[in-house]
């Protein structure tokens, strides 16, 4: 590479790298706010916070890097624009062509991130991250002994106990199982205990009340009893093994056998195709990104009043190239054998580059033809 391309790439990849680390705090601080709220509330430890933290990053990343490439090439080229460097460099010879080659390059270089992101690393923290919550809800000390708390191991079930004893013993325990549509049932005890009974796992109350009401006639009755059993299997989980999602299998995985991907996964072959050809149109966005950023100020030219206004449509082609991906992402899903759809915005994107290149290297040719017809009219 020469010097000027070493020095133009340099300066992309510093402000990818900061634009990426602003973007991933910003986006990390939103999510970890709703996960340490839900894993912290259930009794669960920060070590088991910070792991499903990491497990998530590399969705995340996945998520800012196109935005983070975009935003580094638009400012690099405004900068170079603004210190007047581009000007020097295309009176020297240097043409728009010559000029996008280190932007393509940039563009390359994310792209490589991006496939080893979506198609490895991504589905390996994600079947990971099923693996570990499944695993946490079946784990009764998180789901239940969490004391003065209200807990929900599930939409109809609401658990509560005052105090937990240093031998286990549960005090002042509510619970109320709304499970039946006709029915609801409030049991309260003054102790509780948890025992495991091979694969069940069983609640014994002492001293303590039942009250059953019955929707459908409107009638409350109550019980007392000494001690009750209670089976709470259902509300912890299973130790069945979870079945794998497609988006938790690398992409070797989905390159053949759509059929049978889509048997296992109890999915259907419009999901597997769309999973698979989204993650290999990803890289290609990148460049995209990358290449429309740099066009559109290139054939904005130079200006005292800044590029803010090219900013702004460029950054308007990034969202309408994008929001397209996320309609045609219906129709792959609807039929597998349209496929080909998911490489249709990155095409657009790149005919689009191409024309603002052609564009800005041939800044008279639509004068000309202007003049041409009318000295023909």
């Amino acid at each position: 590479m020469a010097r000027i391309d070493r020095y133009m790439l340099s300066q992309l990849l510093v402000m990818f790298g900061f634009f990426a680390l602003v973007l991933v705090a910003l986006f990390w601080i939103n999510r970890a706010v709703v996960l340490f709220d839900r894993l912290i509330g259930d009794g669960q430890s920060a070590l088991v916070f910070l792991e499903f933290t990491a497990l998530g990053l590399p969705k995340l990343i996945v998520t800012v890097l196109p935005i983070a490439t975009f935003a580094a090439s638009v400012y690099v080229t405004n900068r170079m624009s603004s210190e007047s460097e581009l000007s020097v460099l295309q009176a020297a010879g240097s043409g728009p062509w010559r000029l996008a080659r280190p932007v393509f390059v940039f563009g390359l270089c994310v792209a490589l991130m991006m496939t080893v992101l979506s198609n490895f690393l991504v589905p390996m923290a994600q079947g990971q991250l099923k693996q570990r919550e499944a695993e946490i809800s079946r784990n009764l000390t998180a789901r239940l002994l969490t004391e003065g708390t209200f807990l929900h191991p599930s939409d109809e079930v609401t658990f509560y106990t005052r105090a937990i004893d240093n031998d286990g013993v549960l005090r002042d325990v509510f619970l109320s199982d709304r499970r039946k549509a006709d029915e609801g049932v409030i049991y309260t005890a003054a102790e509780a205990y948890l025992a495991r009974n091979g694969e069940n796992t069983t609640l014994i109350m002492l001293n303590g009340m039942a009250q059953r009401l019955d929707t459908v006639q409107n009638r409350l009755a109550t019980a007392k009893f000494r001690d009750f059993s209670f089976d709470i299997s259902p509300l912890v989980g299973s130790d069945e093994a979870i079945g794998q999602s497609v988006s938790s299998m690398v992409t070797p995985a989905l390159l053949w056998d759509w059929a049978g991907v889509a048997a296992q996964a109890d999915t259907t072959q419009g999901i597997v195709a769309e999973e698979l050809h989204g993650r290999l149109a990803q890289p290609l966005f990148c460049i995209v990104a990358a290449m429309i950023g740099f066009a559109t100020l290139i054939l904005g030219g130079f200006s005292r009043f800044g590029v803010w206004r090219e900013a702004v449509i460029a950054f308007g082609l990034l969202i309408a190239i994008d929001g397209l991906r996320g309609t045609l992402v219906v129709q792959i899903r609807e039929t597998a054998a349209a496929w080909p759809l998911a490489y249709l915005p990155s095409l657009i994107g790149a005919a689009l580059t191409l024309a603002m290149l052609w564009q800005s290297a041939h800044p008279r040719w639509i004068r000309r033809r202007l003049r041409g017809k009318g000295a023909a009219a």
